[in-house]
């Protein structure tokens, strides 16, 4: 699956369908680090800034879930995920907007509340 997020072949919708397969996987936490562990982060964050809508809202809901992990926190963060998130924000669907704040807000508990504000997320929330 996180091969198929990283092709430069793969078609949109391909794209999308593994993001949603990465989401529901990581909704239980023994899928967590495995999914991490096979580079995922990267390549959903490069969807969030690239990919359809519903894949956005995919790679999100993915990213929720491992931003639970301490393991995966910092590297959702360090892959410059905050960004692509505040524009999730700002012009996503209803529920890719539900899930961006939910990110949004893990990332913040505790750290990076400057990055998200520098980021724009204020005036959407």
């Amino acid at each position: 699956l996180v091969d198929l997020l990283r092709s430069g072949t793969a078609d949109a919708k391909a794209k999308e369908n593994a993001a949603g397969a990465l989401m529901s996987l990581a909704a239980d936490e023994a899928n967590r680090v495995p999914i991490g562990g096979a580079g995922a982060i990267p390549a959903l964050v490069n969807l969030l800034r690239s990919g359809t809508a519903d894949a956005k809202e995919n790679a999100a809901g993915a990213l929720m879930y491992l931003a639970v992990e301490d393991d995966y926190y910092e590297e959702i963060v360090e892959a410059n995920a905050i960004p692509p998130l505040v524009d999730l924000l700002r012009s996503g669907t209803a529920l890719a907007k539900e899930v961006a704040v939910s990110v949004l807000w893990l990332l913040a508990y505790g750290r990076n509340r400057d990055d998200i504000a520098e980021a724009g997320a204020i005036r959407p929330l």
